[in-house]
C-alpha cells in the first residue's frame, strides 16, 4: 500500500508492516541500538515456501535497518535430525540470496550455556528435578478449563535439585526417568508457564555433538537463550509461539539478560491445495510417490528451484503476499504468476515440439537446410537473435493440425494456408494415415516469397505455427506437472491421514523434438517453449546427451492482479 503524494516528482511513501513500526519504536525509545534478526530452523526435514517467507523477512529486516542476520539450528532433538537437512537448508537459504553473518551457528554450540543456565535458575529457586513420568505430568497439567496441581517433586530443596541435575547429565538415570522443571505457576491460564519441562534425559547422538550429552534443552527453554546469547534484538516467529512468549520473556528475564530480546509473532504463509507438513512429505519420500524431498510436485524449496522456479519469483510473491497477523491462504496461482513475470522478459523463446506429428514440404528442396534468424525473444529485443536450421522435413505439434476442423480453427488443415513461425507460409495438400487411421505425416507446399523478414506484405494468414526440422531435432524427455493434490476432492488429506494424490500430477512425454539450440544446456538453465509453457533443464536426471525438462509453468493463469 502506498501513500498519496502531492509532488509527482517525489516518491511515494511505502507503508511500513507492523513489525517494522515495532522496530522503529523500539529504536527510538533506546532498546536497543542495532538490529540483529535470525533464521533459526530445526534440521529435521528439508525446508518449504512457507519457510522463504521466514528467510525474507528475517533478511529483510536485517538488511533494511543496516543490522545482522544469522541462520542458526536449532538443533536441540537428535532423534530427527540429520547432516543432510543441514546441508540442504545452507543451500536453500544461500540461493535465496539471505546473506548471514558469520559462520553458521548451532543450538547445540550452546549446550554448555544452557546447562550453566539451568543451574543458574535451581540456584534461584525456579527450577527443580520431577521424577513424574510423562502421563503423569499431563495429567497433573490440568486442562484450559481447570488448573494444575502441583508436582510431589516441587519442592525439593536447591542442593537437592542441583545433585539430582548433575547426575542427570552424568548419566544416573535412565531415559524419560525425570526432567527439569522451571517452577512458575501450576495455576496460570496459560498452560505453557505450568512448570513446563527444561531438560529431559534422552541417550541419543547428536549430529554435532555426537555422545557428549545425554540430557537435551526443550526447545521452549534453548530458544530464548540461543537469541540472547547472539544479541538477537527481534525474534520474530510465527504465530502458534504467541501463547509461548510469556514463557520465552520469563527464561530471558531470570537469567538475567542485559539486553533481552523481544518477540514478535506474524501469520504463516499458507498455500492452497499442496503439501507443506514435514511429516507428511517424509511419509511421501518414504512410500516412493514422491522422488525425494525436491520433487517438482512439492513446495520445498529444493523441489521449487529443481522444477525453475527463480529466487526472484520467490521474492516477488513475497512482497505480494505482504507480513500480517492474520492467518490466511493464498492461491497457488499467485506464486506462478510471479514466476511467469520474472522470466517472460528474461528467458528466450525457443521452439519445441511435444507432441510430434511429421510434415513434409514437397517442392522444397531434397537435402536442403537452411538457417533462418529467430528472434530470442520478440518482447526483449536486446536478447538478439539466433540461427534455426530449417528443411524439407519437419515436426509440428499434433494438435496444430486437424483433418476436420470445426470453426475457428485457424491452424493447419487440408487446403489451409499457415505461417511457418519465423520461417515461410505453407498449405497442406495431402495427408498420410496408419492402419488405424490415425494421422501420421502431412504434406504442404511453401511459398518461397513469404519468408519471414524478406520484406513480404502480400496475403495474410491467421494461422501461426511452431516447428522443429527433423534432420537435426534435439531428442529430450518433458515432465509435465499438475497439483500433487487431487483438488477435486476438495481437501489435502484424508480421513486416515494420508495425502490425498492427484494421478495425474506428473506426465512424462518421451522423445520430444527440440531445435538444436541446447549445446551449452546445464541444469537449471530455463527456457519459454513456444505456446506451451516455461521449462527448466532437470538438474538431477538430465545430461548432456539426454535433456530432461521439467515445466516450470504454462503460459495461461488463472490469477488475476488486481491493480
Amino acid at each position: 500500500m502506498e501513500k498519496a503524494t502531492d509532488n509527482l516528482n517525489e516518491k511515494p511513501a511505502v507503508t511500513k508492516n507492523f513489525i517494522e513500526l515495532a522496530i522503529d519504536k523500539d529504536l527510538a525509545e533506546g532498546k536497543y541500538t542495532e538490529i540483529c534478526t535470525r533464521f533459526p530452523p530445526e534440521p529435521n526435514g528439508y525446508l518449504h515456501i512457507g519457510h522463504a517467507k521466514s528467510i525474507l523477512l528475517n533478511y529483510g529486516l536485517a538488511k533494511k535497518y543496516n543490522g545482522k542476520f544469522h541462520l542458526r539450528f536449532d538443533d536441540t532433538n537428535p532423534t530427527k535430525e540429520k547432516t543432510e537437512f543441514v546441508q540442504s537448508i545452507i543451500a536453500d537459504v544461500e540461493w535465496l540470496g539471505a546473506a548471514y553473518d558469520g559462520e553458521v551457528r548451532f543450538a547445540s554450540n550452546y549446550f554448555d550455556q544452557m546447562y550453566e543456565a539451568a543451574v543458574k535458575l535451581i540456584k534461584k529457586g525456579k527450577a527443580y528435578v520431577c521424577d513424574l513420568t510423562a502421563d503423569q505430568i499431563r495429567e497433573y497439567r490440568g486442562t484450559l478449563k481447570e488448573p494444575g496441581k502441583n508436582s510431589p517433586y516441587r519442592d525439593r530443596s536447591i542442593e537437592e535439585n542441583l545433585q539430582l541435575f548433575e547426575d542427570m547429565k552424568n548419566g544416573k538415570y535412565p531415559d524419560g526417568s525425570k526432567v527439569l522443571r522451571a517452577k512458575i505457576d501450576m495455576s496460570s491460564p496459560n498452560i505453557n508457564m505450568r512448570d513446563p519441562i527444561l531438560y529431559r534425559v534422552a541417550r541419543m547422538t547428536h549430529h554435532n555433538t555426537g555422545d557428549k550429552w545425554c540430557i537435551y534443552p526443550m526447545y521452549d527453554f534453548a530458544h530464548p537463550i540461543e537469541d540472547a546469547i547472539e544479541g538477537i534484538s527481534h525474534s520474530i516467529c510465527t504465530l502458534e509461539f504467541e501463547d509461548h512468549r510469556p514463557l520465552y520473556d520469563w527464561v530471558v528475564r531470570e537469567l538475567e539478560y542485559p539486553m533481552p530480546p523481544r518477540q514478535i509473532e506474524f501469520a504463516k504463509l499458507y498455500l492452497t491445495n499442496v503439501v507443506t507438513g514435514k511429516r507428511y512429505i517424509k511419509k511421501l519420500v518414504d512410500q516412493g510417490i514422491v522422488d525425494g524431498w525436491d520433487d517438482p510436485r512439492l513446495v520445498t524449496i529444493a523441489a521449487l528451484r529443481r522444477r525453475g522456479y527463480t529466487p526472484e519469483s520467490i521474492k516477488m510473491f513475497m512482497e505480494m503476499v505482504g507480513v500480517s497477523k492474520s492467518n490466511s491462504s493464498v492461491d497457488y496461482a499467485m506464486l506462478d504468476y510471479c514466476i511467469r513475470e520474472d522470466l517472460k522478459m528474461k528467458r528466450p523463446r525457443m521452439m519445441a515440439v511435444l507432441h510430434p506429428l511429421k510434415l513434409v514440404i514437397d517442392n522444397y528442396p531434397e537435402g536442403q537446410i537452411e538457417y533462418l534468424d529467430v528472434p530470442n525473444n520478440q518482447e526483449n529485443e536486446a536478447l538478439g537473435t539466433r540461427k534455426v536450421p530449417f528443411g524439407r522435413e519437419l515436426y509440428i505439434e499434433q494438435d496444430d493440425f486437424m483433418e476436420v476442423p470445426p470453426k475457428k480453427y485457424f491452424r493447419l488443415y487440408p487446403g489451409n494456408e499457415v505461417r511457418l513461425m519465423s520461417a515461410y507460409f505453407v498449405t497442406c495438400t495431402d495427408i498420410v494415415k496408419d492402419e488405424a487411421g490415425n494421422v501420421v505425416e502431412v504434406h504442404c507446399t511453401y511459398d518461397p516469397a513469404t519468408k519471414s523478414g524478406s520484406g513480404f506484405t502480400g496475403r495474410k494468414v491467421k494461422g501461426t505455427i511452431h516447428w522443429v526440422a527433423k534432420e537435426t531435432a534435439v531428442k529430450a524427455e518433458v515432465r509435465l506437472y499438475e497439483n500433487l493434490v487431487d483438488e477435486s476432492k476438495g481437501s489435502v488429506y484424508n480421513e486416515d491421514g494420508s495425502v490425498n494424490i492427484n494421478p495425474n500430477s506428473l506426465t512424462v512425454l518421451k522423445d520430444c523434438c527440440l531445435e538444436p539450440n541446447f549445446e551449452s544446456a546445464v541444469g537449471g538453465d530455463s527456457y519459454q517453449f513456444v505456446r506451451n509453457g516455461f521449462f527448466c533443464i532437470d538438474s538431477k536426471d538430465s545430461k548432456p546427451d539426454a535433456l530432461v525438462f521439467n515445466r516450470i509453468v504454462s503460459l495461461k493463469s488463472s490469477f488475476k492482479l488486481n491493480k
